[in-house]
């Protein structure tokens, strides 16, 4: 398999429920990876041209948790799907003032407040020969790069660049909390990048995150309520991110 015909896997989250324009999906609710099965089913089929491996991050019916999600599932299921390239799908919270909802950013670093999760392959015989992998830097450029490109060229005005804090959840984030990871070097805050990232890196996939801030963190929003912040964004983020996604896809190699 050619990188140019190698499936690009999606990882969508609360931002991306679904595809709606995916075509000739084969819908594989059967896969079983050495880590379980992954969050649900595994939709193959074609986005502007290129194939792609879709995978919903938390679940049919959005019921799987942050800190329940199968991570090492749903990596390994698009790694041995042939993925070479994996498009993570976020929505995040603001934090800085430029990060105002609506926004779409490419991070380009992480922060990892989370606990207790699987984070690594190597947990256990089935990961193989212990790898220390190298996390300087957790997406790939040039992934980055690309989707940056396609979202300027679209109108969108993406960010480019930021820190990706992430935090344990489900609950939100307290407004001391959020200062704190001011005082880190946060720009946006939410619940699944890691260790999505880092399992993509043992894997061997190159792995970029295309996040949409969806409200402004707490003690941000001048007294708003959250809830209602993040429903009146959603419809627009998600459908900013499918034209993105039929942008960038044809670029890829």
């Amino acid at each position: 398999m050619t990188a140019t015909n190698a499936p690009i896997g999606i990882i969508g989250g609360t931002a991306l429920a679904d595809l709606a324009e995916l075509e000739s999906a084969e819908i594989r609710d059967d896969i079983v990876t050495p880590w379980g099965a992954p969050s649900g089913p595994l939709a193959r089929g074609h986005l502007a041209g290129r194939p792609v491996c879709f995978v919903m991050r938390h679940g049919p019916g959005h019921k799987l948790a942050p800190h329940r999600i199968n991570y090492r599932a749903n990596i390994r299921a698009l790694a041995d799907a042939g993925c070479r390239q994996v498009i993570a799908i976020a929505a995040v919270g603001g934090i800085t003032d430029v990060m105002r909802a609506g926004r779409i950013v490419i991070p380009d670093q992480i922060i990892d407040y989370s606990w207790g999760r699987a984070h690594s392959f190597y947990d256990d015989a089935e990961g193989g020969l212990l790898d220390h992998i190298d996390f300087t830097t957790p997406y790939d450029a040039r992934l980055s790069d690309a989707l940056a490109r396609s979202a300027t060229e679209l109108g969108l005005d993406p960010a480019v660049g930021g820190v990706h804090g992430v935090t344990q959840g489900p609950r939100l984030e307290t407004a001391a909390e959020i200062d704190r990871m001011a005082r880190d070097g946060c720009d946006i805050v939410g619940m699944t990048g890691m260790p999505e990232a880092a399992l993509a890196r043992e894997a061997g996939l190159d792995y970029a995150c295309c996040a949409v801030v969806v409200n402004k963190a707490a003690g941000r929003s001048g007294g708003a309520a959250i809830h209602a912040e993040i429903e009146a964004t959603l419809a627009q983020g998600m459908a900013d991110i499918e034209r993105l996604l039929v942008a960038v896809l044809p670029a890829l190699t």
